[in-house]
C-alpha cells in the first residue's frame, strides 16, 4: 500500500474524521525521495480535550511504521471541530524548502 493511503486509513479510523486532508509534499523538497514528506491536516473530536503536543504524540504514535520506513516529516495541523470552525476551515501552508538541492 503506498505511504499515502497508509497515513489516511490509520488516521481515519483511530480519529474518525470530520475532515482529514494528506498531502505529499515530497516534490517540494530536495533529495531523490517520493514519499518522505507529508502535510496533514485533520478534524476530529479526539483532539478536543487533547493538548496540542499531545494530539502530535499521538499522530506520531500512529504512524510509528511510516515514520521509521522513511517519512521523513510531517507537518500536523490538528483540530477540533470548534478550533477548525474558529480558524474558517483553513489550515496554514507548507513553506517552502530552504534545504537539499532547492
Amino acid at each position: 500500500m503506498p505511504v499515502q493511503e497508509s497515513i489516511e486509513a490509520k488516521l481515519s479510523k483511530a480519529l474518525s474524521p470530520s475532515m482529514l486532508t494528506v498531502e505529499n509534499e515530497s516534490h517540494m523538497h530536495g533529495g531523490p525521495a517520493t514519499e518522505s514528506h507529508y502535510n496533514i491536516t485533520a478534524v476530529s473530536d479526539e483532539f478536543a480535550d487533547l493538548s496540542l503536543v499531545r494530539r502530535h504524540q499521538a499522530v506520531y504514535k500512529l504512524l510509528e511504521r511510516e515514520m521509521a520506513e522513511g517519512v521523513h516529516a510531517l507537518a500536523l495541523h490538528l483540530y477540533s471541530a470548534q478550533e477548525w470552525q474558529a480558524r474558517q476551515e483553513s489550515s496554514p501552508a507548507s513553506p517552502n524548502c530552504k534545504g537539499g538541492s532547492n
